[in-house]
C-alpha cells in the first residue's frame, strides 16, 4: 500500500469517526462552560441549549469540584469498583471452568447442554427480569449487592462460548502429554490452560468490567440505599436532582466516561488479540 493510499484510508476512518466523537467532544467542552455559554438565548424567552459552540470561553474549571460535591462521587466510585472487582474475578473464573469442560472433557449430553447454554443468550433481559427479581426478593437479597454479584459466580453464557472456542484452538497434545505424566484435569486446567488463555481471559475481564461499570438496571432494581448506589445509577440521580445544571451534569458524565476510554486505549491490543484468537474449531 502506497503512502497516498494509506493517508486516504486514515482520512476516511477519521471522517467516519466524527459522528461518534462529536457527542463526547460536546460533553467535555460543555463541562467547562458557564450557563451563559451553554444556553443560546438566555434572557430572551425560553433558553435553548447551544449545541453548536464547542470552545468554552472562558474555561470554568469549578464545574468539576462542584459536581463532585453535589453527589458523594467517591462513595459511588468505591461501590462501583468493588462490584467490578468481585464480578470480574467471579465471571472469569467460573466461565473458564465451564468452558474447559465443554471444550476438553467428554461426557454424555455435552453437546445438548452446550446448545441449551447457548440458547439462553437469545432470551432478552426483559423476559427474565420479573421472575429473577421475584426470586431474589423471596431469598431476601433485595437491597443488597448479592443479586449483582452472585450470578457472576455461575458463569456467563457469552463468556463460556467465547472461552470454549478459544480452548478448542489450543493443541490437544499438550493436555495429553500432561495426562501421561499423571496430571489431573484440575492441574492441567490451572497450570497449562490458564497461562495459555491470558488474551481470552483478559477480553472476558474487560467485557465484564465494562458491563458492571455501565450497569444501570441492576442497581435500579435491587439497590434502595443511596450510600450503595453505583456511578451509573448515581449519575441518573444527579440528573433528576440537578437537571438544569448542565455544566455540572456534563462534568459528572465526563468523569464517568474517562476511565472507560483510558481502559480501552490501554487494553485494546489485548482485547483485539483475544477476539482474534477465539475463532475455534468445528
Amino acid at each position: 500500500m502506497s503512502p497516498g493510499q494509506r493517508l486516504a484510508g486514515y482520512a476516511l476512518l477519521l471522517a467516519l469517526s466524527v459522528p461518534a466523537v462529536l457527542p463526547l467532544a460536546w460533553m467535555a467542552s460543555t463541562s467547562f462552560k458557564t450557563d451563559a455559554q451553554i444556553y443560546a438565548n438566555q434572557g430572551k424567552g425560553v433558553p435553548v441549549v447551544n449545541l453548536m459552540s464547542l470552545a468554552p470561553r472562558p474555561v470554568r474549571w469549578r464545574n468539576y469540584p462542584e459536581a463532585l460535591t453535589r453527589v458523594p462521587f467517591g462513595t459511588y466510585l468505591e461501590n462501583t469498583l468493588w462490584l467490578c472487582g468481585i464480578t470480574v474475578l467471579a465471571a472469569v473464573f467460573s466461565s473458564a471452568v465451564v468452558a474447559y469442560g465443554f471444550a476438553r472433557l467428554e461426557f454424555r449430553g455435552k453437546n445438548a447442554l452446550f446448545l441449551l447454554m447457548i440458547s439462553t443468550m437469545a432470551l432478552p433481559g426483559q423476559v427474565t427480569m420479573i421472575p429473577v427479581f421475584a426470586l431474589f426478593r423471596r431469598l431476601g437479597w433485595y437491597g443488597t449487592y448479592l443479586p449483582l454479584t452472585v450470578p457472576a459466580f455461575f458463569g456467563t453464557p457469552f463468556f463460556i462460548f467465547l472461552l470454549t472456542q478459544f480452548y478448542r484452538t489450543l493443541p490437544g497434545e499438550l493436555a495429553e502429554a500432561a495426562r501421561v505424566d499423571g496430571a489431573g484435569e484440575w492441574l492441567i486446567f490451572r497450570r497449562l490452560i490458564l497461562p495459555l488463555s491470558k488474551p481470552a481471559l483478559a477480553t472476558v475481564a474487560l467485557f465484564q468490567f465494562l458491563g458492571t461499570w455501565n450497569d444501570f438496571f441492576g442497581p435500579l432494581l435491587y439497590i434502595n440505599d443511596p450510600m450503595r448506589y453505583t456511578l451509573a445509577y448515581g449519575l441518573q440521580q444527579f440528573t433528576s436532582s440537578h437537571s438544569s445544571e448542565w455544566a455540572q451534569l456534563m462534568a459528572a458524565a465526563t468523569l464517568f466516561t474517562v476511565p472507560i476510554i483510558l481502559l480501552f486505549f490501554f487494553a485494546q491490543r489485548v482485547f483485539i488479540q483475544g477476539i482474534a484468537t477465539t475463532g475455534g474449531k468445528n
